[in-house]
């Protein structure tokens, strides 16, 4: 059975956002009180809002204003987007145009709110390659359950096997997993563990070794 589709992920896999959340809570600690918290960002990768609080609690209890951080670290990168475009990652172009090419069918699969993946994907210009945008506030439970690559491959009416799941965090690629797709990493604040490369099809440094990867199969 050929390959149909490919579900991609947003952050740290199509944009350089990572970094700007990590700088965001670091701001955003520092003004509560708790002192820097981007490292928080890597405990909480590929999580939605829910599933990252219930880990802010683990680490913090009930100690720290919740609401006050939250708008510090909003405030932030409503500032950094207001002088900045997102920082597109090296290789998306090429990729996304030559899946066009070849007839497979796009969705993006983000734990992020649906608000933000439109801006994002917008302003890079690229929101017209997907059909179907599955985002963290539209399903019930967060990656690493299997929900949103479920959802992504009902959408697409494609079965999970014959998707492909671009991902660069550890729950995403669970996710993708779990859900039956055929996951393809490229790695950005995390590094691939055993568990992981275990069932991956594949590593690759940046978007543009997938498309090269998809073009050798085709051969």
């Amino acid at each position: 059975m050929g390959m149909e589709a490919v579900v991609f992920d947003m952050d740290g896999l199509m944009f350089d956002t990572e970094r700007v959340f990590v700088e965001a809570w670091d701001y955003a600690g520092e003004k509560i009180g708790i002192g820097k918290a981007g490292y928080m960002n890597l405990k909480t990768l590929g999580l939605n809002k829910q599933a990252s609080e219930a880990v802010w609690r683990e680490e913090f209890g009930d100690a720290y204003d919740v609401e006050a951080l939250r708008r510090y670290a909003k405030e932030f990168i409503s500032d950094y987007y207001k002088n900045n475009k997102v920082p597109v990652k090296k290789g998306l172009y090429i990729l996304l145009d030559y899946l066009k090419e070849k007839k497979f069918r796009l969705a993006v699969a983000s734990s992020s709110p649906r608000w933000e993946v439109e801006r994002h994907l917008q302003d890079a210009g690229v929101l017209s390659y997907f059909e179907t945008l599955v985002c963290g506030d539209m399903v019930e439970n967060s990656k690493p359950a299997p929900d949103i690559y479920l959802a992504a491959c009902g959408q697409l009416k494609v079965l999970p096997k014959a998707c492909y799941a671009l991902e660069d965090s550890k729950n995403g690629l669970i996710s993708a997993h779990r859900a039956g797709c055929v996951p393809l990493m490229v790695p950005d604040l995390w590094q691939p563990d055993e568990q992981v490369r275990q069932f991956v099809a594949g590593i690759f440094e940046d978007l543009e070794k997938i498309k090269e990867y998809l073009e050798k199969l085709e051969n």
